[in-house]
């Protein structure tokens, strides 16, 4: 049980997270700090927080657990902000995109109480955001990454992951550095390919008429496009050699298209169409395991 959790950031994730531990009873009160009054008092009136703090260094004083749901160019300030009033007790943990710009962010920020900051990435995004966006159950069934600190207590690393675990979620652990470069690749660069494309889109001089054609496969293909531009600002310099590295490669296959394309050569692209179906499936039925 939680006595005190404050969510810094009460949106889709961190007042999700919050509803979640309120409905399975495992969080006494709740406190939400943000930058938005308007955000955060409708997030009182829906019953996501009970409590409204106007900074963060009011509201950690006697918290149990501080859940940082900003976005993660944002989080560098808030560690800055908490560490001289932070209780020895209480336990740190994020739900940034990306890791090692978090930890190197917490290092500096937290200094020697860095162990009770244990680094997590639920994987249940959307493009709605805001205190209206969360709902119980978002996390059921989704992932969520752990990446645990030398700093850290056993029983730190047990909190955190039995509190994603009791919000729905199947909790994994790896290291800071490699979930950078698996989710540049998962995640990341697909939201840097929907943006780029509907803004290529959009800057065409008869681009309504594009957009007035366009199907459920367009719609779909771009959903991501709708996100949050501060947050993914943030994510893709956070992480932009991985995510780069991975624009290079898929710039690569691009390029092969095109030549599959310009010799006519139906064999190859049949080929690529036929692999990347199978893996999609293959991918999909898994989920659903």
């Amino acid at each position: 049980m939680i006595g005190h959790l404050v969510v810094v950031g009460v949106g889709l994730i961190g007042g999700s997270f919050a509803l979640e531990l309120k409905k399975k009873h495992l969080v006494e009160r709740v406190t939400g700090v943000g930058r938005s009054r308007a955000n955060l008092e409708k997030a009182r009136e829906l019953g996501i927080i009970d409590a409204v703090s106007g900074s963060v260094s009011q509201a950690v004083g006697d918290a149990d657990l501080v859940l940082l749901a900003t976005p993660v160019g944002a989080m560098a300030e808030v560690f800055r902000a908490m560490a001289p009033v932070l209780s020895p007790d209480c336990i740190v943990t994020d739900a940034g995109s990306t890791k090692q710009d978090v930890v190197a962010a917490a290092r500096a920020g937290l200094g020697e109480k860095i162990g009770r900051f244990e680094p997590a990435h639920p994987i249940a995004g959307a493009e709605s955001s805001g205190a209206e966006a969360a709902r119980a159950g978002l996390y059921h069934h989704k992932p969520c990454v752990l990446t645990p600190l030398p700093e850290n207590a056993a029983a730190v690393v047990a909190t955190v992951r039995d509190l994603w675990r009791a919000c729905g979620a199947q909790v994994t652990e790896m290291d800071a550095a490699r979930h950078d470069r698996v989710f540049a690749a998962v995640s990341h660069l697909p939201h840097l390919v929907a943006f780029a494309l509907v803004d290529e889109l959009a800057g065409r001089p008869d681009a309504d008429t594009y957009f007035r054609h366009a199907g459920s496969g367009f719609r779909d293909f771009t959903r991501i496009a709708g996100s949050h531009p501060e947050m993914w600002r943030d994510i893709s310099l956070a992480n932009r050699d991985a995510l780069a590295a991975e624009l290079g490669t898929f710039i690569a296959k691009l390029s092969s298209l095109r030549e599959m394309l310009a010799a006519g050569d139906s064999q190859a692209l049949e080929g690529l169409f036929a692999r990347a179906r199978q893996a999609r499936h293959t991918w999909i039925k898994g989920r659903q395991h």
